[in-house]
């Protein structure tokens, strides 16, 4: 079993614990050969765990027909540190102090040495991804590159516009998040020699599953207390950044300037309380929690294609789990 997985988790990758203990030995092995002052780094981020919910995509999405087994350990390795670099980076643009309970990169070193190790581990990433030798993985890799930073250049640039509407946060948080997921789902299969309508049918699991995922991040927002989250409550809304409750709450109040009136005083504690306490006593959030599991149900649905056997019973298996992991 990797380290940190819960007993659910771990049944979900059992078809792939081989390969996913392989990949956590390529990480490992990054810091162990590197001699540079990147040494440090690699070692603090490479040991900071975490559920390796991509690589586990990209490992079981392999599986459904004969292949070379090294290919999809290189770009499960590669989706893995594709992941770690975004986190490098979003910590340093929202400040953030800490991560999974530790401290950021740029608060145990500085802003300016985070930016620059994450460039260095989106690089390593892609040399990883030239390892399948896979021109089709090779180019999608680079588009996830570029749509990862569009979506957060999206997010800086609309923050604080009350006038975004669903359909640009969709955008948005496809970018962010679901992109990446596509392309462990997509890369994974293109590998395993799965057949085109198997490969879209991978694609479109890992689409759903990535916007389920983050939908059911931006919810968090509004639950539980700051203590549980590591963060206030509407921390998200503090930041300017509209999620979906937020969007919902215009939706059906259009006439309602709450959300306006606190970008104009994102000060204002006041504002803020309001706004989620009008949420809260509302329908918003048991209605985003049906968005998640609509998501999470077409992510079901895109496998039915697919033979049956453990990898296609995981893959259902974890859209159940992402789900759940927030209850």
């Amino acid at each position: 079993m990797l380290h940190g997985l819960d007993q659910r988790t771990a049944s979900i990758y059992a078809p792939v614990q081989e390969g996913l203990t392989k990949v956590d030995d390529k990480l490992r092995s990054l810091a162990e050969t590197e001699t540079s002052p990147v040494q440090p780094l690699l070692q603090y981020v490479t040991d900071a765990g975490g559920k390796r919910v991509r690589p586990a995509i990209t490992l079981l999405a392999a599986q459904f027909h004969p292949h070379d087994p090294a290919r999809p350990i290189f770009m499960a390795s590669a989706v893995e540190l594709l992941h770690l670099a975004t986190l490098i980076h979003d910590d340093t643009v929202d400040n953030s102090p800490l991560r999974r309970g530790r401290a950021t990169v740029s608060n145990s070193w500085s802003p300016q040495v985070a930016v620059l190790f994450g460039d260095y581990v989106f690089a390593t990433s892609a040399t990883f991804v030239c390892d399948t030798q896979n021109i089709r993985v090779i180019r999608r890799f680079s588009e996830t590159i570029m749509e990862l930073a569009s979506g957060q250049l999206m997010e800086y640039f609309t923050a604080f516009d009350a006038s975004q509407a669903r359909d640009l946060y969709n955008d948005r948080i496809y970018r962010k998040t679901a992109s990446l997921f596509c392309t462990a789902s997509e890369s994974g299969a293109v590998l395993g020699e799965a057949p085109e309508n198997e490969v879209q049918a991978l694609r479109d699991y890992g689409y759903n599953i990535g916007m389920a995922f983050q939908v059911g991040d931006d919810l968090l927002d509004f639950q539980g207390d700051a203590s549980n989250l590591g963060k206030p409550v509407g921390s998200d809304l503090l930041n300017g950044v509209l999620t979906l409750p937020t969007i919902m709450l215009m939706e059906r109040y259009p006439n309602d300037d709450l959300v306006q009136s606190l970008f104009q005083d994102p000060s204002n504690d006041g504002k803020l309380q309001k706004v989620v306490e009008v949420i809260n006593d509302s329908t918003i959030l048991p209605d985003c929690e049906q968005v998640v599991q609509d998501y999470s149900d077409k992510a079901r649905q895109a496998l039915q294609v697919l033979p049956d056997c453990d990898p296609k019973r995981s893959l259902l298996d974890l859209a159940d789990y992402l789900i759940a992991r927030r209850r």
